[in-house]
């Protein structure tokens, strides 16, 4: 039986490991800058990207995370279409930027579930914390949300401790609870464990998903100086990281023992973290086939504190 866990202390129930889905969708249309045009290199088919939904769901995971700025709205629709009467739980992200407004967040929402052709999202996250935007009113819009059933859990994303416990707070008032905070965490990015994040996480009963779990494939082993990735990606600092091939060596070590690969081990190390749920993307089947391994194997107490050390034991 696959793992599972709630969001946070909600009734909303997920596989421990998600779906990114930030590439998917007709990118052609969006702006040349948007990040879901230009991290990953090219985006893959319709078709592609249906055999990693389909191989995602074989595997057990059912929890698809999207937003309405990737591709302005290009991967909500391909969202939209693959999972229209699936058993899905899908996320999606209230958008962000110098247009967003407080009171504008029932307008979007209605349109994410236009796009996802949905009558209620799983989870609904404000994308990122901006200072003309008060978390307060955001959160009372949220829980107007949840209780016209629009929304059944509600998140964050990119907030800080601070920022999440004003969060949890306001809902609190209103008889709601935070879901989850997502935020970026990997082996190469440990934030999280040092800015009170995930502290605060494991303290209110919130979820951390992890976006980025595999540094944008720096923990893969399949990159080096010689061979850099697609996108943005190769200008990434994680890249130049002096302890990345350290940690890659070892990834491959530990994944020997249990015939797994780096990628698989990294993302195993982050599903036995208390309350985190890491949300790899995965373009095409064979990347998805590639996320859900992590699913079927356990490292043992000495190889997870290696990794956290950055050190074989």
């Amino acid at each position: 039986m696959t793992e599972s866990m709630t969001l946070g202390q909600t009734e909303v129930r997920v596989s421990r490991l998600g779906l990114g889905a930030m590439v998917w969708g007709d990118m052609s249309t969006a702006p040349r800058w948007n990040p879901a045009r230009n991290a990953y290199g090219p985006t893959s088919t319709a078709e592609e990207q249906q055999a990693a939904l389909e191989t995602s769901l074989a595997a057990g995971v059912n929890f698809v995370d999207t937003a309405a700025m990737y591709g302005k709205g290009a991967s909500e629709r391909r969202v939209g279409e693959l999972t229209e009467g699936r058993d899905v739980v899908v996320a999606t992200k209230f958008p962000f930027g110098f247009l967003s407004r407080t009171g504008s967040l029932p307008a979007t929402l209605d349109g994410s579930l236009a796009r996802l052709r949905r009558t209620t999202i799983d989870l609904y996250q404000v994308h990122f914390p901006v200072r003309w935007m008060s978390i307060p009113k955001l959160m009372d819009l949220m829980a107007d949300a949840v209780e016209a059933g629009k929304v059944r859990a509600v998140g964050v994303s990119n907030y800080n401790a601070e920022q999440m416990r004003a969060a949890h707070a306001q809902l609190v008032r209103r008889g709601l609870v935070l879901a989850s905070n997502q935020v970026q965490y990997s082996l190469l990015r440990r934030n999280p464990e040092t800015d009170g994040v995930l502290d605060a996480c494991r303290e209110l009963g919130v979820t951390l998903i992890a976006y980025m779990p595999l540094a944008s494939g720096a923990l893969t082993g399949k990159y080096s100086a010689s061979n850099q990735p697609a996108g943005w990606r190769s200008r990434s600092s994680v890249f130049r990281n002096e302890n990345l091939p350290t940690l890659v060596q070892l990834l491959r070590e530990i994944g020997e023992r249990h015939d797994r690969t780096p990628s698989q081990v990294a993302l195993r190390w982050l599903i036995q973290q208390d309350a985190v749920l890491p949300i790899p993307g995965a373009k095409n089947s064979s990347q998805a086939i590639q996320n859900a391994g992590a699913l079927t194997f356990t490292l043992d107490d000495a190889e997870v504190e290696a990794l956290r050390r950055g050190t074989d034991s």
